[in-house]
């Protein structure tokens, strides 16, 4: 009698379905998120939306994610306008410029007053768009004189970026890097 081939080991499993969440759990979550990444209120919330809607809810009422937010928001976890100042500087050293920072903050879901708190002083604006300049070898930075149609593409870039027009045009335009350098230094 011949013996009856196995089928692979995988072919019989099926995936396992995780348990649905209950309070404590969720708990244990949002303090793992908490301690693993840098977040914002509004992305800690997407989360564990997003957790809650994979796995289910074991719970008799429904879940009290404004409850467990505030929570953490009162104990220190989570602190809106710190992260903000802090994905804000991120950013800028990046040389990414106001516009594409705010954009970034709102996402996150940060409210207002903490995304005006984050906002650049006009220097660090210009310290952004000189070090995204430099980085991509832009305007008075490229390797060859740029030609007018080659200044218009190095202006894009730095208009995606999220640099002002009047500043990204400044740079582009300017001749070498020792008029960069005054540039950089005036402040109007």
């Amino acid at each position: 009698m011949e013996a009856e081939p196995r089928p692979e080991s995988g072919a019989e499993r099926r995936p396992r379905q995780p348990r649905p969440l209950d309070a404590e759990r969720l708990d244990e979550l949002a303090l793992a998120y908490v301690a693993r990444f840098a977040t914002s209120q509004g992305k800690l919330t997407s989360y564990l939306t997003r957790k809650l809607r994979e796995r289910g809810w074991a719970g008799e009422d429904q879940p009290d994610l404004a409850g467990l937010i505030a929570r953490l928001v009162r104990i220190g976890y989570l602190d809106d306008a710190a992260y903000a100042k802090m994905r804000g500087a991120s950013l800028l050293r990046r040389g990414l410029g106001a516009r594409r920072i705010m954009a970034d903050l709102n996402a996150a879901g940060v409210d207002e007053a903490a995304r005006e708190g984050a906002q650049p002083s006009e220097g660090g604006a210009r310290a952004a768009l000189l070090a995204l300049a430099r980085k991509r070898r832009l305007g008075p930075f490229a390797l060859t004189p740029p030609d007018r149609p080659t200044r218009e593409k190095h202006l894009a870039v730095l208009l995606r970026a999220g640099h002002r027009l009047d500043s990204a045009r400044e740079l582009v335009n300017l001749p070498d890097a020792a008029a960069v350098e005054e540039w950089a230094e005036d402040e109007n």
